[in-house]
């Protein structure tokens, strides 16, 4: 028979084993990370005047490092997982640093250059000289991670932005990087579709752990099974979206034993090999007919039009975010000229948030005729302006200084759409 003191202590030593292997598993998050760029405020100044960006739009306060992150989150059904992204700090920054989650437009190629001053690397290095700290997740399957992406999957982008930030705070305390505990978030285009998935996800799973200052998403998808869903039935130029989405929910969940099966001949061999991680979006675009559904087999779409409970049907509408009640305020910035993510999405899910209750939630015309190319780069700017606000003190968010909302507007009647 164990002694009371053997008894004890063999207690402690179990609870001391059970506390390391809980940290083990569900603590540390961070597997590396990088230092890819250091963009200097003599170099940004320079960049930004050669491409003719005024500086009462961005103003350079700050060099800006670029890391590249390596972490550790998990697939669906809670497989562990590597994942990639960048992080952008300020050097220099007085007190805690406000953060922005910035989440990024569909890829499909997995390769991503890091630390490049153009696209949406370029916007997050603009809030960050500004004074911002950016996390940017390449979500699960692309950049460095392991495996392949889940396009449009609600729970795992939510999943790979929240263990990024729990990795960029371990990080953050060897570096002695102080950041403040609110979030921004935003993201354009797939990105919008990411920003809703993480401020609902945080709001309803980890409200204690992360508090979401405002969100902007940009340009989404929210509304997947009802106004994103009709451009599979109509002429359209991004037909390649929509084998994305198949290929993509068919791994989490196993609709089909083999999903080529459900497309016609030849698109039953065509289609999958463009979805390897070596490909861009333009590949899928040129092989398929102009009416997305055109390579889906006729029986399939008749039963994804009758039967409310198909299984491609019930998951476009599991992971749609149209329809939530956020606490923390929602702009969600659209233009009306957006021939790849049609601008309804954003007046939908307003309208639902404030049937359930939202205060501060507003869809945000950024243009009337801008495309989805030519809208990013308004929509970053208002969103940025929207930001600023609340370190301004806004409890609820503003649209930004009227002279800078003046001098955008006239920018955009000048700027042609590049869809």
């Amino acid at each position: 028979m164990l002694s009371k003191l053997s008894f004890k202590a063999g207690l402690i030593a179990l609870a001391l084993l059970f506390t390391l292997s809980a940290k083990a598993i569900d603590g540390l998050k961070l597997n590396s990370s990088t230092l890819v760029k250091t963009h200097t405020k003599e170099d940004l100044k320079k960049k930004f005047k050669e491409n003719h960006v005024p500086s009462f739009i961005i103003k350079v306060k700050y060099t800006v490092d670029v890391y590249e992150i390596l972490y550790k989150t998990q697939l669906p059904d809670g497989t562990p997982v590597t994942a990639s992204g960048l992080y952008f700090v300020p050097k220099g920054v007085k007190g805690n640093i406000p953060v922005v989650v910035y989440h990024h437009g569909t890829q499909v190629e997995k390769h991503r250059d890091a630390g490049v001053l153009h696209g949406e690397q370029a916007i997050s290095t603009g809030y960050s000289c500004s004074g911002y700290a950016v996390i940017m997740p390449d979500y699960i399957g692309l950049g460095k991670g392991e495996g392949l992406h889940i396009y449009q999957h609600y729970e795992s982008e939510a999943q790979a932005s929240i263990d990024m930030i729990r990795a960029v705070r371990e990080f953050n305390k060897d570096q002695n990087i102080n950041l403040s505990d609110e979030l921004f978030i935003t993201g354009y285009s797939q990105g919008g579709h990411a920003a809703m998935s993480l401020h609902k996800f945080i709001e309803e799973k980890f409200p204690t752990e992360f508090k979401v200052k405002a969100s902007s998403p940009m340009s989404g998808a929210y509304d997947m099974a009802g106004v994103q869903s009709e451009v599979m039935f109509k002429p359209y130029a991004y037909q390649g979206y929509l084998p994305y989405l198949l290929f993509s929910y068919n791994r989490v969940y196993k609709m089909y034993d083999n999903v080529n099966t459900i497309f016609k001949s030849p698109f039953d061999t065509l289609l999958m090999p463009l979805y390897d991680g070596t490909h861009g979006m333009g590949d899928a675009n040129r092989i398929m007919p102009p009416i997305p559904k055109d390579v889906i087999q006729d029986t399939v779409v008749e039963q994804y039009v009758k039967d409310e409970n198909f299984p491609f049907r019930k998951y476009l509408a599991e992971n749609s975010v149209a329809n939530w009640k956020p606490n923390s305020p929602v702009q969600m910035c659209y233009c009306e000229g957006d021939q790849q993510v049609n601008y309804r999405n954003a007046l939908v899910a307003e309208a639902n948030m404030k049937k359930l209750g939202a205060k501060n939630v507003r869809a945000f015309r950024v243009g009337k005729k801008q495309g989805h190319v030519t809208c990013a780069m308004f929509a970053a700017i208002h969103t940025k302006m929207y930001f600023d606000s609340f370190l301004k003190g806004s409890k609820k968010g503003r649209k930004g200084p009227l002279f800078k909302r003046w001098m955008l507007n006239i920018a955009k009647k000048k700027v042609t759409s590049q869809d």
